[in-house]
């Protein structure tokens, strides 16, 4: 006699069963994928990557690149000696390198091409720099990505119709349409306030809140003049994009970054280590 739960229908099967309703449009997709994440056939995490996949068939670069602005790039006119800070201070494991400006992107360096520097080693950048990809503002994110797999590389530069460099996009930016949004403990509800205290002194912190509404929570006095918002307090303090865990002192009060990506700041954990001076 067969065991009952060896005839049990598999998670797959069941999920099967219920998407036999073949959809007729994306909507419908998606509704159905609705449905089986409230019957319990799927987990909310399966659920948010998969409408990330369906949202990776339709965006395009220019939605997700990190603008021309805010590229690190290395000056192959500087010597390594003064760009080697540069590279461990960013923290990134690959850098475009101009001649002069941003339109002229000469190649790709990888930071750990320079771990020859540190043993001593004569070296010329320009011989260890890697072809740099450059891909239209309208190109596909799934297209895009499918030629990352493909050529095995990790970073692109994004021109406008002219051809002027407009920015730049890496495999991570990619992949974190599909499991950036997915929530952990450190994301908020929408519907919550933008300032959430733990009843001990810690409060989360959504990086839009309001200069005025923050003093107004944590009895500060920051002036809205060179920023409006928390995170904007944030970047200007930190000089850069902070990752995760980073954490920076702010008078008398600590931020620790809960959740950031390559382009945004979201959410901070801010707590008081000393009584709040007052801020200018």
């Amino acid at each position: 006699m067969d065991d009952p739960e060896s005839i049990k229908p598999s998670l797959l099967e069941r999920l099967s069963a219920f998407l036999m309703r073949e959809p007729e449009d994306r909507d419908q997709l998606i509704e159905l994928l609705h449905s089986a994440y409230e019957r319990n056939l799927l987990d909310a995490d399966a659920l948010a990557m998969m409408e990330g996949v369906l949202q990776v068939s339709e965006r395009k670069v220019r939605e997700i690149m990190i603008p021309r602005a805010q590229m690190d790039v290395i000056d192959i006119s500087e010597s390594v000696e003064k760009f080697i800070p540069y590279v461990i201070q960013t923290a990134h494991s690959r850098f475009p390198v101009i001649d002069g400006d941003k339109d002229n992107i000469i190649g790709i360096l990888l930071a750990k091409d320079l771990l020859r520097y540190f043993a001593g080693e004569e070296m010329d950048v320009r011989d260890m720099l890697r072809p740099a990809v450059f891909v239209p503002e309208a190109k596909r994110l799934n297209v895009l990505l499918r030629d990352f797999r493909s050529n095995r590389n990790h970073i692109a530069l994004v021109v406008d119709e002219y051809g002027g460099v407009s920015g730049m996009v890496t495999i991570e930016d990619v992949l974190e349409q599909i499991v950036g949004d997915i929530e952990d403990e450190y994301d908020f509800d929408e519907d919550e306030d933008n300032i959430i205290s733990d009843g001990e002194g810690r409060y989360r912190i959504k990086a839009d809140t309001g200069i005025d509404d923050f003093n107004q929570a944590l009895g500060t006095e920051f002036s809205d003049e060179e920023y409006s918002t928390v995170g904007g307090l944030v970047l200007k303090t930190a000089g850069q994009l902070p990752k995760r865990g980073d954490q920076l002192q702010v008078g008398a009060l600590k931020f620790t970054v809960l959740r950031a990506d390559s382009r945004r700041l979201y959410s901070m954990l801010v707590e008081r280590t000393d009584d709040v001076a007052e801020q200018s």
